[in-house]
């Protein structure tokens, strides 16, 4: 797994900022269990599973306080020996009102048989009235052992039908020069996007989504190990929350 560690991410974030149907416990806990199948894991862009189905499971418990905690897993294939990938978090969620909330998340990343790549990561979002900014951070980039920040921007429209459009714009800075093009020229950072349709049916939430990067064949191989995990692609789930 030459330099994979940049590109192994956490699906989970999609979980955490889509709604869910908490079971209640008590007046103080509630549990959110939710299942997502895929038709390609992307991550900031890039594929997670090389272009193939996903299956993500993610279960939280939460507090009154704001507090809470869960863990995320999901099939992965980077062309190495691991197939599974695990998140543990820890987080603390505040609404200021009914349109501005934020959140602060910390991450452990587990990935069975190649276990020299697991790393830690802060993410840190503030959403206002349907725009979302956020951050994720980490000094345990393998192998580099780097710091690595990511930033994006996304707004969620309301359409008809009880549908909804949401966009998102993110900047990855890996900080070293890793992106290698075909004339031997590098870079240490790449642009993604995505644009995608939501609705709720059936009891089910459905998603269709076009997703991008701006990075070149040659720049993906020489990170990712394949040339085709960055390119532009339209990716279906659809997700059960309980």
């Amino acid at each position: 797994m030459t330099k994979k560690g940049w590109s192994l991410c956490a699906g989970v974030l999609y979980c955490l900022v889509s709604p869910a149907q908490a079971i209640e416990l008590n007046e103080d806990f509630s549990l959110d269990l939710t299942l997502t199948a895929l038709s390609d894991y992307r991550t900031g862009g890039i594929s997670q599973t090389l272009g193939d189905p996903a299956v993500w499971a993610d279960i939280s418990l939460a507090h009154s306080s704001g507090l809470y905690a869960g863990v995320f897993t999901s099939n992965v294939d980077f062309g190495t020996d691991t197939r599974r990938e695990y998140d543990y978090y820890i987080g603390y969620a505040h609404d200021f009102s009914e349109n501005i909330n934020a959140t602060l998340t910390y991450f452990e990343y587990d990935y069975p048989k190649d276990s020299e790549f697991n790393y830690g990561e802060w993410i840190g979002t503030v959403g206002a009235y349907g725009a979302v900014l956020g951050t994720k951070y980490t000094s345990q980039v393998k192998p580099y052992d780097d710091d690595r920040a990511v930033y994006w921007l996304g707004y969620t429209f309301e359409l008809p039908y009880e549908a909804s459009l949401d966009v998102r714009y993110g900047f990855s800075d890996a900080k070293d020069d890793i992106w290698v093009s075909a004339d031997g020229s590098t870079r240490s950072s790449y642009y993604d996007w995505e644009v995608g349709v939501n609705k709720e049916l059936f009891g089910f939430n459905w998603r269709v989504a076009y997703i991008d990067t701006d990075l070149s064949q040659a720049e993906c191989a020489s990170v990712n190990g394949f040339d085709d995990v960055c390119s532009a692609t339209v990716v279906a789930q659809v997700a059960k929350s309980f």
